[in-house]
């Protein structure tokens, strides 16, 4: 899995627990710490800690484990160190605080949005017969 399909898969994982704010900074080009972070918001501390718990829950299906883990007790900031892939999950009022967007700004911002699962196609039922 590319560093930018991990992100993205990320991303979905916190979606599902209502993240938002999910920003993707590319970090390529501007250091040798990790290829991306992901960041993203919650509004309540048990929200930063169940968005953390889901995208370690959901990674570790894929054989996927961080190699570095911060703020779990704290929950307010809680840091996920996946190697190329570094994720920050902050509660609203702590990521406006140390604004880690505007440290980086040299780096490509890309905003994640939350996609839908795809609707399912529904099979058209089959034509009645009429009675005679």
């Amino acid at each position: 899995m590319t560093p930018r399909n991990l992100a993205k898969k990320i991303a979905g994982l916190a979606y599902a627990k209502k993240a938002f704010d999910v920003t993707l900074l590319d970090l390529r080009k501007v250091t040798d710490v990790a290829d991306f972070f992901l960041i993203c918001s919650a509004d309540s501390d048990i929200q930063v800690k169940a968005i953390a718990d889901s995208v370690m829950d959901g990674l570790a299906g894929s054989d996927i484990y961080p190699w570095h883990r911060e703020g779990l007790s704290q929950k307010q900031w809680i840091l996920l160190d996946f190697v190329d892939v570094v994720v920050h999950v902050f509660h609203k009022d702590v990521r406006v605080h140390y604004g880690l967007e505007k440290l980086w700004g040299d780096a490509k911002i890309e905003t994640i949005r939350d996609t839908p699962p795809p609707k399912t196609l529904k099979k058209k039922p089959a034509p009645r017969k009429r009675a005679k």
